[in-house]
């Protein structure tokens, strides 16, 4: 997934690892839908900026130089301790709304403030940071499998100044990593700050290709987990198959919330699926819903030779109805909607033509007769070729007194014309 401005493409990404301005490789952009509406007069800018750095991480920094920023600007800012590179992601009044659904008690009082634009002797250290990400990650797990830590490093951001490095990793339990982290500081000399995080947060931060054939939502546009239960597939009427419905985190997709509260309120108009239906060849237990089709599926008990009956929601009514006041009908069958099947039209299914439309080409035509004086050659048929009167005729050389058949000669062009006779 190349990024929109690179033009590279290539299966693996650009490899800029976020520095170019479209907001790498489009790792939760922000569309700015207030940048072209002006500010009423004598109101000053919003000073809270939303940088993005690594993956998904993102913080709220205080221009206070009152700087001209815009999305995709390299700014250096405050680190913990030092200094970092990060790119500014939201500006303005769209900056003041995230700060609110984000983080609703935030101080700007608090924040960390902007140095300044990098410029280019900060943005080629910040590169060489990012290139020793890779190779740390590596020499961290054999670290941590030395001391046989169950943990799993997963991710590692380098400070723009080379002095700090956060290790992400996954672990079940907790983790005594103190002597892991004396081992990283005096490999790496560096300052090591471990955080620990979750495996949806991994497949946020490492991204990925869902069973959906797109890029994974977490890592995308999704900034907030909700939790998701089994319950919700039950709704929806899908398989709990496990690995259906799990995604590339190992836990249930986040995809399953999308649609749930359409089918929580299509599931109003059903009645309830584990009342049984009573009837005089036995009782039905409810199998399945069809939510679009607005159909119940039920069978009999015990009896299965009767397949599967679909029952409006409405009749399914009427037979609870009945069974409340003590009736039973005879058979549930009778409270089933005729459903009228037209028959396609196996002769022209996709719009060819008649099976018979060559039929006509393989039949002889007939030919005419020859002309009067005309040679049978001419004609082009031997069955057109006049029989010639034998009486009173010669003999032909050769030929024995038994032979009383005219001669055929060998050679069609001694044949005679019509009404000739042979010498």
């Amino acid at each position: 997934m190349g990024c929109t401005n690179c033009g590279v493409g290539t299966p693996n990404g650009c490899k800029n690892n976020g520095t170019c301005s479209s907001g790498g490789c489009n790792k939760l952009e922000v569309y700015d839908w207030l940048a072209n509406v002006a500010l009423p007069s004598g109101q000053a800018p919003y000073d809270i900026v939303e940088i993005r750095f690594k993956n998904s991480r993102k913080e709220f920094y205080r221009n206070t130089k009152n700087t001209a920023l815009q999305a995709g600007d390299v700014l250096v800012v405050e680190g913990s301790p030092g200094i970092d590179v990060g790119v500014v992601s939201v500006v303005g009044e769209l900056a003041r709304i995230q700060v609110k659904k984000k983080s609703p008690g935030f101080k700007p009082v608090e924040a960390k403030k902007i140095k300044r634009i990098a410029g280019q002797e900060d943005i080629d250290k910040w590169i060489s940071a990012r290139a020793l990400e890779k190779e740390v990650m590596y020499k961290s797990r054999i670290l941590a499998v030395n001391l046989g830590l169950q943990m799993k490093i997963s991710d590692v951001e380098y400070q723009a100044d080379l002095t700090k490095a956060t290790f992400f990793y996954t672990a079940e339990g907790r983790v005594d990593f103190r002597q892991l982290i004396r081992d990283m500081a005096n490999e790496f000399k560096i300052r090591v700050e471990m955080r620990q995080i979750g495996s949806r947060q991994e497949a946020s931060r490492l991204g990925g290709i869902g069973s959906c054939g797109r890029e994974l939502c977490c890592s995308t546009w999704l900034t907030d987990f909700r939790s998701v239960s089994t319950s919700a597939a039950r709704y929806q009427q899908l398989s709990l198959n496990p690995q259906k419905l799990a995604g590339q985190c190992g836990k249930l997709k986040c995809c399953l919330n999308y649609e749930l509260d359409m089918y929580l309120d299509a599931m109003k108009a059903f009645p309830k699926g584990e009342l049984k239906l009573r009837t005089e060849k036995g009782t039905a237990v409810h199998i399945k819903t069809d939510v679009f089709k607005q159909e119940m599926w039920y069978a009999y008990e015990g009896d299965f030779s009767s397949g599967l009956l679909p029952l409006k929601p409405e009749r399914v009514r009427d037979v609870l109805r009945m069974n409340k006041e003590g009736e039973k009908p005879a058979d549930l069958k009778g409270f089933m909607e005729a459903v009228e099947v037209d028959e396609p039209d196996y002769t022209n299914v996709v719009g060819q033509d008649s099976l018979s439309r060559f039929e006509h080409t393989f039949k002889k035509k007939k030919k005419k007769p020859a002309k009067k004086g005309g040679s049978p050659q001419a004609s082009g048929n031997r069955n057109n070729k006049p029989k010639s009167n034998n009486k009173g005729e010669e003999k032909p050389k050769g030929a024995g007194p038994e032979n009383t058949r005219k001669h055929k000669p060998n050679n069609r062009r001694n044949r005679p014309k019509n009404n000739e006779k042979t010498d």
